[in-house]
């Protein structure tokens, strides 16, 4: 019995695979228009959603004008496109449109008027090339590139090595690159136009074309490169697709239809096709009628001595074998479809569960407070993106080590590109509680809101993913720590470009204090939290938003506990930080542009203290702070110059916060003291009357030294500074 049936089922999924392929072989042009209308215009049939005439055509994109004077005679009036005809294919059940597709000539000598604006615009119709046409360039010396796609580049070269259009060498190849090219276009084509350019300044300049056409066409209809050259177009293949909601009267039982995508733009487009055992036109009311599978030869054979009966799609067999063959397929269906169905229901329960999944992270991640802040700010949020886990997971390759460019206290990041090609950072924080949402939030509408070029910009966020994902733009070429303390660095920076960084630097954490919306405390300011991208310019980064932050009444400050050897001493004693914190930390920074050395020595070195700020404050005092400046810039800048950075340095080190400048005047001053580097021959003295004065209160007179600054330097107090009291230490 088992094997009656295992025979029963084998026989059916080979008689399905035989009918598969009758069908996959057979294509014929579909025929029925709506009742009362016009099928055809001369030898072209016209079918329903197309349409000649009021009421004939499903929405405007399908009308047809009929102009029988002309070949061919119909015209798709919207988009304006000739069509040679309309045809259905009944094995794959897709249709199409056979156009006029224009030929696009370059150097062609009285032959380009011809073609002028020929490019082909089908963007927001239902309308696009079909994936079996292909591009192809003819020329010599010609390289030839589809126009209009970015950022995607699409295109062939030919070079003229034959003396043929098309080559031999290669029988599924039409093109051989020698004197014509081709490639495949990319999918759901909507705009077409060509530029050309030529492969080398010397070789040939004549004529170059470029069109997009359907293969088989080419392959049966051109064998000579001059036939292209008198032609103002060729046939091309128009896939098509019935907008969301254009969804016309159709019958369900013998009507089968699927969902496709006819953009980049993911715009959701619908198809139809008969049902199994129905032939017709799928897109009318009953435009699928049943076939007699009775009156073909192989469903009589397939039969054997029992009877073959037409049923409703299909056909039966009655007679002393029916009920083995009936029970064969009744089991094998019942199997193929428990199979099936526990696999579809699965995908089903799992997809429901990573959408609740999602809105459960994205609701405790603050995703609603975020939209809520985002329209509340009228705006302003603009260019802020939520971006959604799937995204991120195809711009990171699934979070793939290899993508991994750093990590830390705060989390992973990761190098990834999003659909529009831009390079970014996203960074997987850290796990967060529920009190800290709020906060995080506030956070992410604020930094977006910073806008300065020497700020990492921020994005975006992910909050479907479990923890939170922050998106920032990438900036390529490493961190300032890398480059000062990293021995295999073959290009080590110059005083010069410390000296820029240290300024860049110190404008965007003026801006942060005293600029931004809202004030903002970086609060962990280190040499490896400053960026440098391809031109060494610095990017301040890390601002800590994937941990807890803290309002009071007027300021934003992020939670970043800080970093050993960079810590503000003030800070530690009394938990309270300030402006003048992130000062202290600038200051650390400072001192390692000018000596190279890490903010924490080895145990080696602790006979000179443990922290770099240490040492060089002593060194101050001692007055031998030249011995400590790192050897690499000691040729590059007078010993007046480095004296001028070491003493900003050991002001923003004060243990006292009131004795320690402001980012805007260390950033005033030292973006003064980098046009002295810049022109050796300057006036010195003149230069110092506009320098800002920020007097150090050292414990020792300065010995006099310079030979072009005198002592005034710091003792005139040339910019008046009002010292304020300390924001934030209430």
């Amino acid at each position: 019995m088992v094997v009656i049936i295992a025979s029963s089922f084998t026989f059916l999924l080979l008689l399905i695979i035989n009918i598969a392929l009758v069908l996959a072989t057979t294509s014929t042009a579909i025929s029925g228009a709506k009742d009362w209308c016009k099928d055809s215009c001369g030898n072209v049939s016209v079918p329903y959603p197309f349409g000649i005439g009021p009421d004939c055509f499903l929405n405007s994109w399908f009308e047809v004008s009929c102009n029988e004077s002309s070949t061919p005679p119909t015209i798709l009036k919207k988009i304006n496109m000739e069509v040679f005809n309309f045809s259905y294919d009944l094995g794959y059940g897709w249709e199409y449109l056979r156009v006029k597709s224009p030929v696009i000539l370059h150097n062609c000598s009285g032959r380009e008027r011809e073609t002028k604006n020929q490019t082909v615009h089908l963007t927001g119709s239902p309308f696009f090339y079909s994936g079996r046409n292909k591009f192809i360039a003819a020329g010599c010396n010609n390289k030839a590139l589809i126009a209009g796609i970015k950022p995607r580049i699409v295109g062939c070269e030919s070079t003229c090595n034959g003396d043929t259009l098309f080559g031999t060498s290669n029988p599924n190849k039409t093109c051989n690159g020698s004197t014509c090219c081709e490639t495949v276009i990319p999918s759901y084509l909507q705009t077409f136009n060509a530029s050309f350019e030529s492969k080398t300044s010397s070789g040939p300049q004549g004529c170059k074309l470029a069109f997009v056409v359907d293969e088989e066409w080419l392959n049966f209809n051109i064998t000579n490169p001059s036939d292209l050259l008198n032609m103002d177009s060729v046939p091309a293949l128009i896939d098509w697709a019935l907008p969301n909601g254009s969804t016309p009267l159709i019958s369900s039982e013998s009507v089968q239809s699927y969902v496709m995508y006819t953009s980049e733009s993911s715009n959701i487009s619908w198809r139809y096709v008969c049902s199994d055992g129905y032939r017709g036109n799928p897109y009318l009311p009953i435009g699928c009628q049943d076939i007699d599978e009775c009156e073909e030869e192989r469903h009589k054979i397939s039969c054997g001595d029992a009877t073959c009966v037409n049923v409703p799609g299909f056909y039966r067999c009655e007679g002393s074998k029916t009920w083995i063959i009936a029970l064969g397929v009744g089991v094998g269906c019942g199997v193929l479809s428990l199979v099936m169905g526990g696999w579809w229901l699965y995908k089903l329960l799992k997809k429901r569960r990573n959408v609740k999944l999602k809105k459960k992270f994205f609701k405790r991640n603050g995703g609603l407070l975020l939209q809520q802040q985002m329209y509340s700010h009228e705006g302003s949020l603009e260019k802020t993106k939520i971006f959604t886990s799937k995204e991120l997971d195809k711009a990171t390759n699934n979070f793939n080590n290899n993508r991994v460019v750093g990590q830390g206290g705060q989390g992973t990041v990761y190098k990834g590109m999003l659909a529009d090609g831009r390079i970014v950072a996203v960074k997987k924080s850290i796990a967060m509680v529920v009190e800290e949402v709020e906060h995080f939030i506030n956070e992410v509408v604020i930094l977006s809101q910073v806008n300065h070029r020497n700020v990492v910009k921020l994005l975006g966020c992910c909050l479907e993913t479990e923890v939170p994902l922050l998106v920032y733009e990438f900036i390529s070429n490493g961190t300032l720590f890398q480059y000062l303390h990293d021995k295999s660095e073959e290009f080590p920076l110059s005083w010069e470009t410390r000296l820029r960084i240290a300024k860049e630097t110190a404008e965007a954490l003026w801006y942060l204090h005293s600029s931004a919306s809202i004030p903002i405390y970086h609060r962990d300011i280190k040499s490896s939290n400053i960026l440098l991208d391809e031109k060494f310019k610095a990017k301040v980064s890390d601002f800590g938003t994937s941990r807890s932050i803290s309002i009071d009444q007027t300021h934003l400050t992020t939670h970043v506990q800080g970093t050993f050897g960079y810590l503000d001493p003030e800070y530690f004693q009394s938990s309270q930080f300030t402006e003048k914190s992130d000062v202290y930390s600038f200051g650390v920074v400072l001192v390692e542009l000018l000596t190279g050395e890490r903010p924490i020595f080895s145990l080696e070195r602790e006979k000179e203290g443990r922290s770099l700020a240490t040492h060089f404050i002593s060194s101050m005092e001692e007055n031998r702070v030249m011995e400590i400046v790192d050897a690499r810039v000691v040729g590059q800048a007078k010993d007046d110059e480095l004296m001028m950075v070491a003493k900003l340095a050991y002001r923003c080190l004060s243990l006292s916060g009131k004795k320690r400048p402001t980012m805007k005047e260390v950033a005033i001053q030292l973006d003064q003291i980098l046009p002295l580097l810049k022109d050796s021959n300057v006036d010195h003295h003149h230069n110092q009357e506009e320098i800002v004065d920020l007097k150090l209160d050292l414990p020792f007179p300065w010995d006099s030294t310079s030979s072009s600054i005198n002592s005034s330097f710091f003792s005139r107090n040339i910019c008046s500074i009002e010292k304020e009291p300390l924001e934030g230490t209430k």
